[in-house]
Formats: structure tokens, C-alpha cells, sequence
């Protein structure tokens, strides 16, 4: 790729490091990349069409009891505020704000809630993957390459920039258009991988539901459940949603890093019973599990949990 002049702030890589520029674009080039295995089935991936590819049926499950050695705690809280982002957007950025900047393997997390004509126009990503998850409305990518397509309620676009790609945002209803987005960093040895694509619609998660509580699987394992999307950094990703008084245990690997990320409600979180509400970002301490409780009584208590493994390259920030 080659470097150009820009107005914003963006990741790249050089060297193998993972650097955060500003003033600088990242540029590369993108083609399709081939399909996967995941749980003996033959998944297709593509990118740069005009197609969105439907890559797993929607799983509905038992949310069974998990047996744990260790329950997390948490480690820390963080109240987090709005801020400009893009042209004329609003996002609430937890993960890569000055209070938290970073978790390994992530590198932020914006909660986006984006009215037109403000938007996210052409800019580019490099040496990392982007996540769009769509909580309402719809929101229009396209990108240097020809690629492009319309996320709504429930989709989901895993994106790997890899070697570098210019792409836009944009608000596709003329509505309040709200969504969260992860970047999650990407390991030395996949920084160059060609761009690709994994997207889903809502329809395509799977989904386990009981005793008051919804769990969408976006990425790794939940309930018995696994989710379709395959990910080069090692990554849990859930959506859950709990009624009053439910609880829910969560095993997760020992050696991953995770967070809590509330949208709306409150609850009790992890072994020493942290309170987390509405926009609340709640870091989680060592071990294999987590349990929360909902105590919301006007609204669902639904957050999501999101988890990898920490890839312990250097960053410069």
C-alpha cells in the first residue's frame, strides 16, 4: 500500500508493529478470498460484490449451566461519554478513549447512533479487522473496490482490512441509525492478508433463549451454539438480553482479555458484584467465567460481552 495525506485519525501497520497515525491514509488493494470450514460445512466468503452472502441458519438453543474453576471479577468501570466522530457523527467510544485505551487484542469500540447528513465518509483501515453490528436502522458500505452493500437490525459486516482498503459509512434511513463497532487488532503474521468480508444477516446468527435470558452468538461459543464467522485473532462476541431477576454464567478461555458493554438496563456483574448500567464499559479481571444478574426493572438488562486472545505484539499509540 502507499501512504497519503488526510484530516483523520487511522491504524496501520509497518514493520509488523501496529501503529495509530493521524493525519495519514493507509491505502491498498482488495480481492476475493476463498471459502472456509467451519463445523464440517463448506462456508463461502467474498468480497467486493454486490452479494451478501448467507454463510449459517439461525440456531436456536437451551442455555444450559457451565462448570467453572474460576469466576471473574471487575476490574474496572468506566462511564462512557459522546464525541465527535467522522463528519458531523456522534459516537460513544469506550475502548480507545482516554480512560481505557485498549484491551488486548482490541482496539475500540464506538457506539454510533447517526442521524443524516452526518456519516462517516471515505477513509481508509489497515493491519486490523472492523466489526458493524446494527442495533436499529441501516447503515450503507462501499468501499475503493466495488464492494458494496446495506447492514440492518441485527446484521452483522465482519470486516479484515489487512492490507489495506478506503471505505464509507453512510446512514442509510433518515432515521436515528445505531449500531456498535469493534476493530479488533490483527497478529503480525495477518496484517498483510488481502481485504476480505464475512456478512450476516440477522436471520443467520444463532440465537439461544431461556429462564429470561436471549443470547445472539456473533462470534465464538455460547449455550452449545457456535457462531459462523470465522476469526483470524481469537474472539467471543455476544449479544445478551436478560429480564429482571434472570442470571447467566458464561465460560471464557483463561487466558483471554473481555469487557462488558451496556446498552440498556442495569445489572450485577462478575464475582465481586459490580453494578453496570446504561453506557458502562466494565473491564473484566482474570479467570474462566463470568455471572450476571439483571436487576432492571423498566428495561431489559442487554449488554454484550466481547473476549479474545490477547496477541501481545507492540502498539504505538
Amino acid at each position: 500500500g502507499a501512504w497519503e495525506e488526510g484530516s483523520s485519525c487511522r491504524r496501520g501497520v509497518a514493520d509488523g508493529t501496529t501503529h495509530i497515525f493521524y493525519g495519514l491514509h493507509i491505502i491498498g488493494r482488495c480481492k476475493p478470498f476463498s471459502s472456509f470450514q467451519h463445523n464440517n460445512t463448506q462456508h463461502n466468503t467474498y468480497a467486493h460484490n454486490n452479494t451478501t452472502t448467507t454463510i449459517m441458519n439461525t440456531t436456536v438453543a437451551t442455555i444450559s449451566a457451565s462448570t467453572t474453576q474460576k469466576a471473574r471479577a471487575i476490574g474496572s468501570v468506566l462511564l462512557v461519554r459522546e464525541q465527535s466522530e467522522g463528519a458531523g457523527a456522534r459516537v460513544k467510544r469506550s475502548i480507545g478513549s482516554r480512560g481505557l485505551q485498549r484491551i488486548d487484542p482490541f482496539l475500540m469500540l464506538d457506539e454510533f447512533a447517526v442521524q443524516p447528513p452526518a456519516g462517516f465518509p471515505a477513509h481508509p483501515h489497515r493491519g486490523f479487522e472492523t466489526v458493524t453490528y446494527m442495533l436499529d436502522g441501516a447503515f450503507t458500505h462501499e468501499d475503493n473496490k466495488g464492494h458494496k452493500g446495506t447492514i440492518g437490525p441485527g446484521d452483522l459486516q465482519w470486516m479484515t482490512a489487512g492490507r489495506g482498503i478506503v471505505h464509507s459509512e453512510m446512514p442509510a434511513t433518515s432515521g436515528v441509525n445505531r449500531g456498535l463497532q469493534l476493530w479488533i487488532n490483527l497478529a503480525a503474521a495477518d496484517k498483510m492478508v488481502e481485504p476480505q468480508y464475512q456478512e450476516l444477516l440477522s436471520k443467520d446468527i444463532p440465537v439461544a433463549t431461556a429462564d429470561g435470558v436471549q443470547v445472539r452468538v456473533i462470534a465464538g461459543t455460547s449455550c452449545g451454539i457456535s457462531a459462523a464467522v470465522r476469526t483470524r485473532t481469537p474472539t467471543m462476541y455476544l449479544d445478551i438480553t436478560m429480564q429482571k431477576d434472570a442470571e447467566f454464567t458464561q465460560a471464557i478461555p483463561a487466558e483471554y482479555n473481555g469487557f462488558a458493554y451496556v446498552l440498556t438496563g442495569r445489572g450485577i456483574f462478575g464475582e465481586n458484584n459490580k453494578e453496570g448500567q446504561t453506557s458502562e464499559c466494565l473491564v473484566l479481571d482474570s479467570g474462566d467465567s463470568i455471572t450476571v444478574k439483571s436487576t432492571s426493572s423498566d428495561v431489559p438488562l442487554r449488554f454484550v460481552l466481547i473476549a479474545g486472545k490477547p496477541i501481545k505484539e507492540p502498539i504505538v499509540q
